[in-house]
C-alpha cells in the first residue's frame, strides 16, 4: 500500500489524536455521520460502532478494500467507492443522497461530518456543504493549520478571507488542538488541527438570500487589496460610480474600504444593500463569479 500524492493521502496514525477527534464529534445513536476520506476505515469503525449510520466515502480502490473489510461488521455502514467531489462547487450527488436517504430512516436523526479530510478537498467540502445541504449539525475534522487559521480568522487580519465569512456567517467555529506532522504517514510538510464547525441556524437567518450572499462574498474578495468601490462596480455592471458610492455611504463605509475590514455582519449587510438595489427580477439572482 502506497499513498497516493493526487488524493492528498495522509492518514493520522496517532490512536490519541484519532481519539480526540472522534471524541470531540460526540457521535451518538441518533446522528448519521460522513466521512470523506475514510482510508483503511480505522475511523469508520469507530464512527459505527456508535452512530445510527455511517457514509464513508474513498476514491482510492485498493484502500477501500481494507475499509470494506474493517466495517464488514457493522451493518449501519456504507462505503462509497468514489469521489466525493462532482466538481468544486458541487458534493457528488450520490453522496448526498445517500446521507439522506439514512436521515430519513427515522425521526429525529442528525447530520454530521466528522473526518480526517484530504487536504485537496478540504475546502470544498467543508464550503459546499454549507451551500447546498442537507448542512451537518457539526463538523468535526483534521485539516492544515493554515486553512484552520483562515476559516477562524476575525477581520483586519491576514488570514481573513471568503472562506472566514462564509463560515463564520453560518457557523461557530473552534480550533480544538494543533497536530504535528509526525502524526500522519507520510509526514506531511505543515502542522494541521482538529477543527470543530458548528452549525448555528440564528447566524444563517441573517442572509436574505444564501446563494446570492456565497458568490457576493467571493467577489468582494477576488482582489485582495483592491477597495470595495472597485470591487462592486467590477461584479455589477448594473451600477455606475454613483450607484456604489451611494451603496457605500448607507453602509457607512467610504470609498477606500476593504473586504478585509469588514465583519460578517458588515458583509451581510452590504450584500442585502447591493441586492435591494439591483433592477426588478434580478435581486435574487447572484452576483457574477469570476473564477
Amino acid at each position: 500500500m502506497r499513498p497516493r500524492i493526487q488524493y492528498g493521502q495522509n492518514f493520522l496514525i496517532d490512536l490519541n489524536l484519532l481519539e480526540l477527534l472522534f471524541d470531540t464529534a460526540e457521535v451518538g445513536p441518533n446522528d448519521v455521520v460522513l466521512e470523506v476520506g475514510a482510508g483503511t476505515g480505522a475511523l469508520s469503525a469507530m464512527l459505527a460502532s456508535l452512530a445510527a449510520a455511517v457514509v464513508s466515502v474513498e476514491i482510492d480502490r485498493n484502500l477501500a478494500e481494507i475499509a470494506r473489510e474493517e466495517i464488514a461488521l457493522f451493518d449501519n455502514a456504507t462505503l462509497l467507492v468514489q469521489d466525493a467531489l462532482k466538481n468544486k462547487n458541487r458534493l457528488d450527488a450520490a453522496v448526498l443522497d445517500t446521507v439522506r436517504a439514512r436521515l430519513a430512516e427515522a425521526p429525529g436523526r442528525r447530520f454530521k461530518l466528522v473526518a480526517n479530510l484530504p487536504y485537496n478537498v478540504a475546502t470544498p467540502v467543508i464550503s459546499n456543504l454549507l451551500a447546498h445541504g442537507p448542512v451537518p449539525d457539526t463538523m468535526t475534522v483534521t485539516i492544515q493549520m493554515e486553512l484552520a487559521e483562515r476559516i477562524a480568522s476575525p477581520p483586519n487580519t491576514r488570514d481573513y478571507s471568503a472562506l472566514s465569512v462564509w463560515v463564520q456567517s453560518q457557523c461557530h467555529v473552534r480550533i480544538v488542538r494543533s497536530i504535528p506532522p509526525s502524526a500522519f504517514w507520510p509526514r506531511p510538510k505543515v502542522t494541521s488541527a482538529i477543527l470543530q464547525i458548528t452549525f448555528d441556524p440564528a447566524l444563517r437567518s441573517r442572509i436574505g438570500n444564501l446563494d446570492f450572499f456565497h458568490t457576493f462574498v467571493r467577489s468582494m474578495f477576488f482582489h485582495r487589496r483592491k477597495v470595495l468601490r472597485s470591487e462592486l462596480r467590477a461584479a455589477f455592471k448594473e451600477f455606475d460610480k454613483h450607484t456604489v458610492d451611494a451603496i457605500l455611504e448607507a453602509q457607512g463605509l467610504t470609498g477606500e474600504t476593504r473586504a478585509e475590514q469588514l465583519s460578517v455582519e458588515q458583509m451581510i449587510a452590504l450584500a442585502d444593500e447591493v441586492r435591494g438595489r439591483l433592477p426588478n427580477g434580478a435581486s435574487e439572482q447572484v452576483a457574477p463569479a469570476r473564477e
